[in-house]
């Protein structure tokens, strides 16, 4: 039982959404091995050691462990101490599923949090979707297969942006996966969802498969596609369209039954770039403006990369993996949650800091601290889709943004 002083602090505040009974019960169903025979370090006890050290980037296990010196931390989950080797050991063999039905609920939460807005009526909501490599040490992860002198994971994430970016739907495969491969399990099928994803994804018979459900997308397309050029479309000489054209691509038995639409606008150094997309009612600058709207997703896996503990890994199983880039995301989304409720228009990392220095205060006296901090002008809070793009871009080629982190679905 939680007594009144726990369950008004804002550290409960922060775990309320994982810990309701009929969740846990729900877990119980689906997953039966769950804390069969276990004596000590319950998997919600767990859960919340791995979020605490998520959200306090810790680094290895005996952080971990040393955390329930903290004798507020300690009360809170009602655990006074606990092993490097017990945590390693649960950590472990604790199923997959149990964090990928924590992530589901908390991002439904969060869904029904956000609301159903959107970004502009006639485009929908925007679901941003891409994947990344992050290797590993061969002789440690044996398991993940990438190359003979090195093993690696690649990630495959979808975000919901309204503004934030939501982590929503992920997977993860060995790295040797193409980036196509997984397309299928990420893909919004909803007539108002807009699915925005590069040109790794470029397959004709799913994009004819898209086409054919009313499955809308808009992605870029590569150099070397054959392109058949059907028509052209007028365009608007205030605004900075190259062409806009009805297109059909491949040749022979590869060609695709369906028309594309093909939009060629400029980046910052005035390089062509080749949009495509199967929607022929928003305006070709609506559609420029929805694919920078894709350097969101590198956006937020930076954020992960440098504000939560992904680049130490606690566990070197398969297992172990998924589980703590599991818990990263709902980390994440815990934050979020706090964000929402606090009604706080500043960024997550003033979230994230105040909370690790009054994490066991009441919640009101944390809203109140948080709201003193952030004061900033209506200017800073603007979201300006042109400078994110050229800041990103920039990142990209100076190569700070080479190793991106995304969120895990075992497959």
């Amino acid at each position: 039982m939680q007594d009144k002083n726990t369950t008004k602090s804002t550290f409960f505040q922060l775990l309320k959404p994982i810990l309701p009974l009929e969740l846990w019960q729900k877990i119980s169903k689906k997953v039966e091995s769950v804390d069969k025979y276990v004596k000590k370090l319950k998997t919600v006890q767990l859960v919340q050691l791995v979020i605490n050290a998520e959200m306090k980037q810790y680094s290895s296990l005996a952080q971990i462990s040393n955390s329930l010196s903290e004798d507020e931390f300690a009360k809170a989950i009602h655990l006074e101490s606990i092993s490097t080797s017990q945590i390693s050991r649960r950590f472990r063999e604790m199923p997959t599923e149990v964090t990928g039905i924590i992530h589901k609920s908390i991002v439904q939460t969060l869904g029904l949090k956000l609301g159903f807005n959107t970004i502009r009526k006639s485009i929908g909501r925007l679901y941003l979707i891409d994947a990344s490599t992050i290797t590993l040490c061969l002789s440690q992860y044996l398991w993940a297969d990438f190359r003979d002198t090195k093993s690696g994971v690649k990630l495959h994430q979808r975000i919901r942006f309204a503004g934030d970016s939501i982590p929503d739907a992920a997977t993860i495969t060995v790295a040797r996966k193409s980036d196509k491969s997984q397309l299928e399990y990420l893909i919004v099928e909803d007539e108002d969802a807009l699915n925005v994803f590069d040109r790794g994804y470029l397959h004709y018979k799913q994009f004819d498969s898209y086409c054919g459900k009313g499955i809308r997308f808009v992605t870029r397309l590569k150099n070397n596609a054959c392109v058949e050029v059907l028509r052209e479309l007028e365009v608007t000489e205030e605004i900075i369209i190259e062409g806009d054209l009805i297109i059909r691509l491949g040749k022979g038995k590869n060609r695709m039954e369906h028309d594309l639409r093909l939009v060629i606008t400029k980046d910052s150094e005035g390089k062509a770039v080749m949009i495509l997309t199967n929607d022929f009612n928003i305006t070709a600058e609506e559609i420029s403006v929805i694919y920078r709207y894709r350097w969101q997703i590198e956006l937020f896996f930076k954020w992960i990369k440098q504000h939560l503990t992904i680049k130490h890994l606690f566990g070197k199983s398969q297992a172990a993996v998924v589980n703590q880039l599991f818990l990263a995301l709902i980390t994440y989304c815990l934050m979020m949650l706090i964000k929402y409720r606090s009604d706080y228009q500043g960024s997550l990392l003033d979230i994230q800091r105040l909370l690790m220095t009054c994490l066991y205060e009441p919640f009101t006296s944390f809203v109140q601290k948080l709201h003193r901090k952030g004061k900033t002008t209506k200017g800073r809070q603007r979201h300006d889709s042109e400078r994110v793009y050229e800041e990103t871009l920039n990142q990209l080629n100076s190569g700070e943004m080479d190793n991106l982190f995304y969120s895990v679905e075992i497959l």
